[in-house]
C-alpha cells in the first residue's frame, strides 16, 4: 500500500529547503485505533512504501550518517513560467488540464487582450502585490500580484466589474480550498450595494449556481488559489479524504438585505463600524451547510417553532473549530423576529442560554452566525458549521 502522504511530504520538505529529509511512513490513520491495533500497525508493522519494518527503519534513519544527497539543500520555488503560450484553443485547453492550472472545467483562455480588458475593472496596477497564500500553513506561501487575480477572473468567466470583489478576496490570502483531509469548504457573504450593481443573486436559489456573478466569483477564487497560491493539487496541496462537492465554486452568498428583518451581517460585526450599503465581503470556512430538513429536530407540525428548531440543531453542532451557522430564508428570519427576537444579538443570546442547571453548549456568541438570503416563497433554511474568518472592504480595490 502506498501512503497517501508520500508525495505531499516530499514536496513539503523540498519547499522548506530540505529535499533529502528522511521521512518515515507507517500505516494510518492512527486515531480511533486501540493500543493493540497501533502496536500491530507501527511497532510491529511495515512501512507501506518500502514494506520494511517501521521500527528497523526508524533506528537506521536516526543512526546512519547522512549521505551527500540527503545533505543537499534547495527549495521548491514558485515559478510563473513563460509569459505567454501560443497554440490552438483545443491544445491550450488540454495543456491547462495537464499542467493542473484549472479546476478540470473548460476555462476562458486568458489571452493578453482579455486580461487587459479585465484589468479595466480596477485602478490598481497589474504588478501591484495583492496577497500571499499559505495553504493552511502547510507549504511555504506563494505571493501574487493583481494581474494573477485578473487572469483567474478571466479564466472563470468573470466580467470586469466583478474584479474588485475578486481582488478583495485575494488580498486576504485565504485559500478557496483547504489542504485539510476533512474536505473543508470556503464561503463568502457579500453585503452592500454592489449586490445589485454586479447582479449577485440573493433571491430564489441564492446559494445555487443560478447567477453569473455568484458562480464565476466563487470559481475565480479557486483558480487564484490554484495558480497564485499552490492550492488544490490532489495528492499534495489537497488531501480531502472523500472531498466536498461545495468546493466546485465554494459557497457565495449575497445577503437579502431588502427582505431581511435584521441588519446585514457586516453591519452587525462588533467593532467594525461598517454601514448599511457599504460594500463588504466576509470570508468563512468550515464543514458547509445542509438543509435543516437533514437534522432530526426539524419536524413538521401544525404550529412550527422555528427558533426552538434552530436552537436544537445549533446544540448538535460542535463548539470547537467552526461553531454553528444558520442561513435563513426571509420567511424563517421573520418567524424569529415575530417570536420576540427583533435583533440577531437578542436571538444569539437566547440560543446560548442553556436549560436550568446545564452548562452553555457555546461559550462565545462569536461562534454563532445568522445569515439571511434566498426567496420568500417558502419556509426553508440551512444549518451547519462555518466559522467567520475576516471581512474586507471592496471599494478600495476598484
Amino acid at each position: 500500500m502506498i501512503s497517501d502522504f508520500a508525495t505531499q511530504e516530499a514536496e513539503v520538505a523540498t519547499s522548506h529547503g530540505m529535499p533529502g529529509l528522511r521521512i518515515q511512513f507507517f500505516r494510518g490513520p492512527v486515531w480511533g485505533k486501540t493500543r493493540d491495533q497501533l502496536r500491530r500497525m507501527i511497532v510491529e508493522g511495515n512501512d507501506p512504501i518500502t514494506n520494511r519494518p517501521v521500527m528497523q527503519e526508524l533506528v537506521e534513519k536516526f543512526t546512519t550518517p547522512l549521505t551527500d544527497a540527503e545533505k543537499r539543500t534547495g527549495e521548491l520555488k514558485q515559478s510563473e513560467g513563460p509569459a505567454t503560450f501560443t497554440d490552438t484553443p483545443d491544445n491550450l485547453q488540454q495543456m491547462f488540464l495537464e499542467k493542473r492550472w484549472t479546476d478540470f472545467l473548460p476555462v476562458v483562455l486568458p489571452t493578453e487582450q482579455r486580461v487587459e480588458d479585465m484589468l479595466k475593472g480596477t485602478s490598481h496596477l497589474p504588478e501591484e502585490p495583492l496577497g500571499k497564500m499559505t495553504n493552511s500553513g502547510v507549504f511555504k506561501p506563494w505571493s501574487y500580484p493583481v494581474r494573477t487575480a485578473a487572469i483567474a477572473a478571466v479564466m472563470a468567466g468573470c466580467k470586469p466589474e466583478y474584479l474588485p470583489l475578486v481582488l478583495a478576496v485575494g488580498s486576504t490570502g485565504m485559500e478557496g480550498v483547504s489542504v485539510s483531509d476533512n474536505g473543508f469548504v470556503s464561503a463568502l457573504v457579500i453585503n452592500g450595494d454592489i449586490r445589485d450593481e454586479i447582479g449577485l443573486n440573493y433571491g430564489i436559489g441564492a446559494m445555487g449556481p443560478f447567477a453569473h456573478a455568484n458562480t464565476t466569483i466563487g470559481r475565480a477564487w479557486n483558480l487564484l488559489s490554484i495558480n497564485g497560491g499552490n492550492c488544490e493539487k490532489v495528492g499534495t496541496t489537497y488531501m480531502g479524504t472523500v472531498g466536498n462537492p461545495m468546493n466546485a465554486i465554494n459557497i457565495v452568498i449575497a445577503e437579502n438585505e431588502d427582505e431581511s428583518p435584521f441588519e446585514p451581517f457586516s453591519v452587525r460585526l462588533p467593532g467594525k463600524g461598517y454601514k448599511r450599503g457599504q460594500n463588504i465581503v466576509n470570508l468563512f470556512s468550515g464543514w458547509g451547510v445542509l438543509s435543516a430538513r437533514n437534522w432530526k429536530y426539524d419536524v413538521w407540525q401544525e404550529d412550527m417553532n422555528f427558533p426552538q428548531i434552530i436552537k436544537d440543531i445549533f446544540n448538535d453542532q460542535s463548539p470547537s473549530l467552526f461553531g454553528a451557522c444558520a442561513v435563513l430564508s426571509p420567511p424563517i428570519a421573520n418567524f424569529v423576529k415575530d417570536a420576540g427576537y427583533d435583533t440577531v444579538e437578542k436571538f444569539t443570546q437566547w440560543l446560548m442560554t442553556p436549560p436550568a442547571g446545564q452548562e452553555p453548549h457555546f461559550q462565545n456568541p462569536n461562534q454563532l452566525h445568522i445569515i439571511v438570503t434566498g426567496g420568500t416563497n417558502n419556509d426553508y433554511f440551512s444549518i451547519g458549521g462555518l466559522a467567520y474568518f475576516r471581512s474586507v472592504e471592496i471599494d478600495p480595490w476598484r
